[in-house]
């Protein structure tokens, strides 16, 4: 018998197949004859708790999501390599031709302190090698976050990465042009956990400032 975790799963997906495929005109008829065509492409952190579906209570193909450690944006390069991220960008703007990327980060990102605190981390290099996307952030929190508060500290990194992720998506050409010919919408939403708050930054002001809810 599979572990009890397993089974949970595995009976989450009869009720989802029950909501979903039973009966004539299903949500999957539709989507497996007319495809997917969503309008947002949501770049969230790979934390079990954040999960972007079912934090915005989307259906099934509502929101392109990719995920990854820390909701990391790498700058455009194209020199080779696997670039997973990059990908998943390329194909929403490009191919699915969304109209909003959205940067979702978090509080309490296990990334975010790692790149902080690398001698709390046990892992391998990988981790410490993605982080490395996200060091001007923590240039900047270094250099704003005076209190030596390692807590505020943790959370402004947080939010500076959501900076920098937003100015890398301005680095990948096909991400310029759509928003010159198309009017592509960039934004960077934090969530607060601990609150339940969501805080949008202002990119002409470079201010975050609460989400009525």
């Amino acid at each position: 018998m599979p572990k009890k975790e397993i089974v949970k799963l595995i009976l989450g997906f009869r009720h989802f197949r029950e909501k979903f495929y039973l009966g004539e005109d299903t949500t999957y008829t539709k989507l497996s004859n007319q495809g997917q065509v969503p309008k947002t492409l949501i770049i969230g952190c790979s934390d079990s708790r954040v999960d972007p579906a079912i934090l915005s209570s989307a259906g099934p193909g509502e929101i392109f999501v990719v995920r990854n450690v820390a909701n990391l944006v790498p700058p455009f390069e194209s020199g080779g390599g696997f670039h997973g991220v990059s990908a998943a960008i390329e194909f929403a703007v490009v191919n699915l031709q969304v109209e909003t990327v959205i940067v979702f980060g978090h509080r309490q990102c296990g990334g975010i302190r790692a790149l902080l605190f690398p001698e709390e981390c046990h892992a391998g290099g990988f981790v410490q090698q993605w982080m490395k996307v996200a060091k001007p952030a923590k240039e900047r929190a270094l250099q704003s976050e005076e209190s030596g508060d390692p807590t505020l500290l943790w959370k402004k990194c947080e939010l500076e990465s959501l900076r920098t992720s937003i100015e890398n998506l301005h680095t990948f050409p096909f991400v310029e042009t759509a928003i010159k010919n198309r009017g592509l919408n960039l934004m960077g939403i934090y969530f607060d956990l601990e609150k339940g708050e969501l805080l949008e930054l202002e990119e002409s002001t470079g201010l975050f400032t609460p989400i009525p809810l």
